[in-house]
């Protein structure tokens, strides 16, 4: 049995589930997710909590049945506390600024460039060297962060770029110099 798909998923107060078929929906403090789930999968809502439940022990259904759980437990933690990212840019000159809603990178290139947030996404730019990707779907804060990382890739050897906040760079050595 799988370890993470047995664990009930806590409720906290404010949230609220309806179950229609195999759509399921969050509502939280912070806003409303709804996700389909796979329709071998049983969500059984408690009162203070939800258990998934699969109907045997095939390969399949083993490996849905933590994942639902996790997925599930994702949409009630969105709801109630939210995801969030932070991006570091490093490398002399590389900044960023937040105009409006979108934040517009110079890193290198003749142009600057502009990341549009997806609905339901929300930049911060606490200093012109850090990003943090804010919103209620970890999938989506994951994906838009990992779209503003694509932007300049950390190089390994000077380890310039867009990086996650705590990211190591494996680093290369350089060319070796002529020996005489």
């Amino acid at each position: 049995m799988s370890r993470i798909g047995r664990k009930p998923i806590q409720l906290p107060t404010g949230v609220n589930i309806t179950l229609d078929n195999t759509l399921i929906t969050v509502k939280g403090p912070k806003g409303s997710l709804s996700r389909e789930l796979h329709k071998d999968m049983k969500v059984v809502l408690g009162e203070s909590d939800i258990t998934i439940e699969r109907p045997s022990d095939n390969k399949l259904h083993r490996s849905l049945h933590g994942t639902t759980r996790s997925v599930v437990a994702n949409m009630v933690n969105g709801v109630t506390e939210g995801f969030s990212k932070s991006l570091e840019l490093v490398g002399v000159g590389y900044r960023a600024n937040k105009t409006g809603d979108k934040v517009v990178l110079n890193v290198g290139y003749s142009h600057p460039v502009e990341i549009v947030p997806a609905s339901g996404i929300e930049f911060e730019v606490p200093s012109n060297t850090k990003i943090i990707v804010k919103g209620i779907d970890k999938e989506l804060v994951g994906a838009t962060a990992a779209n503003i990382r694509s932007v300049r890739e950390p190089e390994p050897y000077k380890g310039k770029g867009i990086k996650y906040e705590g990211e190591r760079i494996l680093r290369k050595e350089g060319k070796a110099g002529k020996k005489k």
